[in-house]
């Protein structure tokens, strides 16, 4: 689940990370001269066997209304699959997020790390994948944009007219430094934190209106374990007579079992096997986190 929770959810992501100045952060980030992680996979461990434990809390409902669950997450490291010619690491999660079990597949080389997909997956995540999610070697601050689409298929009817929504999806991944996080499983100093935004603007069938959606994704990592913790909050505008909606979610680490990183699947993999090197077409969305998906309300 190295990535996991960076990939998932922020299908929930849309014009609201406009409101929050995601044109002009990216270069806010730039302005600092970047420092380059040595040693930047040992971050996302994904040897076969690995194993986390998190502990999560989920708060939701109409903006009116609040209800808290808690859960839990068990993230293992399954093997490896082939998906469009390409060998993937495969990582089952017993319930992230709190939405029942679902496999994950990501690509880790010498440049950095590339999303597949899940299982079960939403209609607009297979649209997008495969997507990259970070770069090696991955340097404080900095920030790219992950995927900028139009007129896909939201594979939702959000306004009950029969026709499913056509979305427009945009998405940025950045890191912001490092710093000292406690969790459960104990005390890590100078974890690399990332923030994820996504946005989506989705375009009703039903006459010219448009419903705003965001995904915003605080997570930090260690070296050598992997993720820590992450907190998420997303939101969804009014459809209707409908109250808009909101969602939070928090994960922190209970406990891990993680190899040495030399036994990894991706260090066996050569480098000029990578992809989305140096082509930046290539980095867009053709995902960060779509694979339970945003989940819309009757």
């Amino acid at each position: 689940m190295f990535v996991h929770r960076l990939t998932t959810r922020l299908l929930l992501a849309g014009g609201a990370c406009l409101l929050l100045g995601l044109g002009i952060w990216p270069a806010t980030l730039g302005a600092k001269e970047p420092i380059a992680i040595a040693q930047s996979a040992d971050y996302f461990p994904d040897a076969v066997g690995n194993r986390w434990t998190y502990r999560g809390q989920i708060t939701e409902g109409p903006l009116q209304t609040i209800d808290n669950k808690f859960f839990t997450n068990v993230s293992t490291v399954k093997g490896t699959k082939t998906i469009k010619g390409v060998t993937v690491t495969v990582f089952h999660d017993t319930n992230p997020g709190n939405h029942g079990p679902s496999d994950s597949f990501y690509r880790r080389d010498a440049v950095g790390i590339v999303y597949y997909g899940s299982d079960p997956g939403t209609p607009l995540e297979k649209q997008i994948t495969p997507y990259q999610i970070f770069r090696f070697p991955m340097n404080v601050p900095s920030s790219f944009q992950q995927f900028d689409r139009t007129g896909l298929d939201f594979g939702t009817d959000m306004d009950r007219d029969g026709t499913d929504e056509k979305v427009d999806v945009r998405g940025w991944n950045s890191l912001v430094g490092h710093e000292t996080i406690t969790v459960p499983a104990g005390t890590f100093h100078d974890a690399v934190k990332v923030e994820a935004r996504m946005t989506m603007r989705i375009h009703l069938s039903g006459g010219h209106r448009t419903a705003a959606g965001t995904d915003v994704m605080t997570a930090w990592f260690a070296k050598d374990v992997g993720l820590l913790k992450y907190s998420e909050r997303q939101e969804l505008s009014a459809i209707k007579e409908d109250r808009g909606v909101f969602t939070e979610i928090t994960e922190e680490l209970e406990e891990y079992e993680v190899k040495p990183s030399k036994d990894s699947l991706s260090r066996l993999e050569s480098p000029s096997e990578g992809i989305f090197t140096d082509h930046a077409g290539d980095h867009e969305l053709s995902q960060v986190v779509l694979t339970t998906g945003f989940r819309t309300h009757p």
